[in-house]
């Protein structure tokens, strides 16, 4: 949701790209990439690893149709050989494994790999098509499109982090930080859009570490993409609350929401546009309270059990968020226009 205050109004930041870089293979060198504040540090590689192709050129003539099979029967190019439209996926967790699977189908003869803290995935992300390796101290390939989908929670740094995705940016394409609607500085249910001011750092080590984060991305020329409150049927607050049945916070309390759907259909459009240095916002623009959010669940019948109510009479608020300029920008809509449609309510 909404997090980041500022005295000063935030400028337009998703219709103004903070550095302008050539989209030209040649033009960008590593250590200019947009996705980093430039720094004479080294920059780590991260580990999640799998093929796509972003752009409108035929996939034949940036990733050859010869290759070798992997022991999980995937196909790669001549090992160290990246096409033109390589994705590389860093944190392909639920949103990372979609964006995959649409990147996929886009561009079929493209490799696409993911970049993983651990192994304890690999065998899953082969039989869904993704080259998977473990997160490395120094980049071994550059990938013309990146996308960070790891979440803050299980590293002690996380703009550390995209510092180390970064450096397996090769500059073309599209590099994307996806990131939070917290950050936006609002907790009285009203109104915020690309434009609103975001908390300042200082306030929140939460937000603190995703606007840091943010800038790593964008001192570099990358993009950002704020989400809201990301959820499928089985996954998000619905279902936390539905497993409580009862919950100490306030009814009222508006939140938005996005399906992992139409978060993974705004990341590609993005990456698509290679744009730089830009901040997007993805919403489904029907905000919702959480009292309500929890009626459709309960009139929707999809699911065995029934929430019982939020008990909370105390607390901060939310927003009502809107991504138009982002639509427009993008030319995007999402497929899921609301959580009741969605649930079929509509």
């Amino acid at each position: 949701m909404a997090v980041g205050v500022s005295t000063t109004p935030n400028p337009a930041i998703i219709l103004r790209p903070r550095h302008c870089f050539p989209l030209s293979p040649s033009a960008s060198s590593p250590a200019s990439l947009p996705f980093l504040r430039p720094q004479s540090r080294q920059r780590p590689p991260i580990s999640m690893s799998r093929a796509g192709d972003s752009s409108s050129s035929s996939s034949s003539a940036s990733c050859p149709p010869t290759g070798i099979l992997n022991d999980g029967g995937l196909k790669i190019t001549s090992p160290g050989v990246i096409g033109q439209n390589d994705l590389l996926i860093v944190g392909p967790g639920v949103l990372g494994r979609i964006v995959a699977e649409k990147w996929h189908k886009e561009h079929p003869a493209c490799q696409i790999f993911g970049y993983t803290m651990t192994t304890d995935h690999h065998d899953e992300l082969i039989k869904l098509g993704i080259i998977p390796s473990l997160k490395k101290s120094e980049p071994t390939n550059k990938f013309p499109f990146v996308i960070f989908c790891a979440p803050p929670t299980r590293t002690p740094d996380y703009p550390g982090d995209v510092r180390l995705a970064a450096s397996n940016w090769s500059g073309e394409g599209s590099f994307l930080f996806t990131s939070s609607s917290a950050v936006y500085d609002c907790s009285d249910n009203g109104f915020c859009n690309e434009d609103s001011p975001v908390v300042p750092v200082g306030r929140s080590p939460r937000t603190d570490v995703l606007l840091k984060a943010e800038n790593e991305a964008l001192d570099i020329g990358g993009c950002v993409v704020r989400l809201a409150g990301l959820y499928k049927e089985d996954r998000g607050a619905h279902v936390y609350w539905l497993d409580k049945g009862t919950v100490d916070a306030l009814p009222d309390h508006v939140l938005n929401l996005i399906h992992y759907e139409d978060a993974a259909s705004l990341s590609i459009a993005i990456m698509k546009k290679k744009l730089r240095g830009q901040v997007f916002l993805g919403c489904d623009n029907h905000p919702l309270s959480r009292q309500e959010i929890m009626d459709h669940v309960n009139r929707s019948g999809k699911f065995s059990k029934k929430f019982l109510g939020f008990t909370g009479t105390d607390g901060p608020l939310g927003k009502r968020m809107n991504n138009s300029k982002t639509r427009a920008e993008i030319g995007w809509e999402p497929k899921f226009t609301s959580f009741p449609q969605f649930l079929n309510l509509l």
